[in-house]
């Protein structure tokens, strides 16, 4: 019998019943009573996740408070928001490379800015002592994606944080794959603006994200140097009466409530315990089976929480990737391959959201059982051991028993 569908790309997540359902509700004005109320429902949600999102429960919102926006596009359009209305002609900005994501956050810098990459190869650890060397006192921002979703590395906010602060730059920073499944401190990282997406681990559909926006901040905000559709400015005087400038994807907002009621339900400290619970399942599963993480972690940068990238042996590297990724998808099962060079190299499963334990072993599993049918050897059952060991999951009963 056909096990059901299972997605384990690092975005879109799998989201639940509930929130698939909210999409259905009638029609509303996004002028309406109603929609305001969708709007305050999901601001309040994402308010608790940016501001308590530690393993103890305490706050990390920044003493003078700040704002969380909702935004008709995915954090992409956030990134661009952030970087316009903050940088104009002339301005310097260093952007931090060590991925896709990261990389693309410097190409949009650079359509506004002078910019600085403290780059390193995709997968290695970005060096604080560059970072120091890059950011001077004329430096207006720093960008940083805090978990590289392209290569499964967790990039250290706190110490880039600190850097920026002391040459009195504005620290932006990408947390679309960590906020709302991994530890984010506002306050103690110094961080001026954060970004999330809904698809990630939020576990709301994809087509809308959100920000926060320090109030210290605030008075740096240009919209008038920013696209008329990311007028941050304008932004924030809608979210007042929580509305946005423009139309908003009423059915998405829906979908994001009831995600982020969610995990105000489960608990940001419960959130972040069971994604590290998992992350380490995935590793120990991978590595015990015979198998290679990619990444590097070195010094202040650690492996990612919520995505694991595995390097893919030579007997399905490169032309001979697809024998393994079609032996994934007969499973039922869908995983993500590398991204741009990294295509053919490495392949990255995701525990963003609210997967269960027996998800994590599946996926373990369905990738052993693959990298056998591909003609690699691998131990399949130590794999799965070593991750049921991690999850603390004990093993079915057999029928014998």
């Amino acid at each position: 019998m056909e096990e059901d569908f299972l997605l384990l790309n690092p975005g879109p997540v799998p989201v639940t019943d509930e929130v698939a359902a909210a999409m259905d509700e009638p029609m509303v004005s996004h002028r309406s009573a109603a929609f305001e109320a969708v709007y305050e429902r999901a601001q309040d949600g994402l308010d608790y996740i940016f501001e308590e999102s530690t393993l103890d429960g305490t706050s990390t919102a920044t003493a003078g408070g700040g704002t969380t926006l909702l935004l008709n596009g995915t954090a992409t359009m956030g990134m661009e928001a952030a970087v316009a209305n903050l940088v104009g002609d002339g301005g310097h900005v260093v952007a931090l490379v060590n991925g896709k994501f990261g990389r693309r956050f410097a190409r949009i810098a650079e359509r506004y800015a002078d910019v600085t990459r403290v780059e390193v190869p995709w997968g290695e650890s970005i060096p604080l002592a560059d970072v120091s060397a890059a950011v001077t006192d004329d430096t207006d921002v720093v960008t940083m994606v805090h978990n590289e979703t392209s290569t499964g590395l967790l990039n250290p906010a706190a110490g880039v944080g600190r850097i920026a602060s002391e040459h009195d730059a504005r620290f932006v920073l990408d947390g679309v794959t960590s906020i709302g499944g991994d530890v984010f401190c506002l306050d103690a990282w110094n961080v001026d603006i954060a970004v999330t997406d809904a698809q990630k681990a939020l576990a709301a559909p994809p087509g809308i994200s959100a920000m926060y926006v320090t109030e210290e901040v605030e008075a740096d905000l240009d919209g008038e140097s920013a696209p008329f559709y990311e007028d941050l400015d304008w932004h924030l005087r809608k979210a007042d009466s929580h509305q946005t400038p423009f139309t908003s994807a009423v059915p998405l907002f829906r979908a994001m409530a009831v995600a982020v009621e969610d995990i105000v339900e489960e608990t940001m400290p419960a959130r972040i315990t069971r994604h590290r619970t998992q992350a380490a399942a995935f590793r120990a599963g991978f590595t015990a089976m015979g198998l290679e993480l990619f990444a590097d972690a070195q010094d202040a940068t650690v492996l990612s929480n919520t995505v694991t990238a595995v390097s893919l042996p030579d007997p399905v590297r490169g032309d001979d990737a697809d024998a393994f990724f079609d032996g994934v998808a007969e499973r039922n099962v869908s995983i993500s391959g590398g991204q741009a060079h990294l295509g053919g190299t490495i392949f990255r499963v995701s525990n963003m959201g609210g997967l269960p334990d027996s998800a994590i072993l599946r996926g373990v599993r369905t990738v052993g059982e693959a990298m056998d049918d591909a003609g690699v050897e691998v131990d399949v059952d130590a794999g799965v051991a070593a991750a049921r060991n991690e999850l603390d999951v004990a093993e079915p009963a057999s029928a014998d028993d």
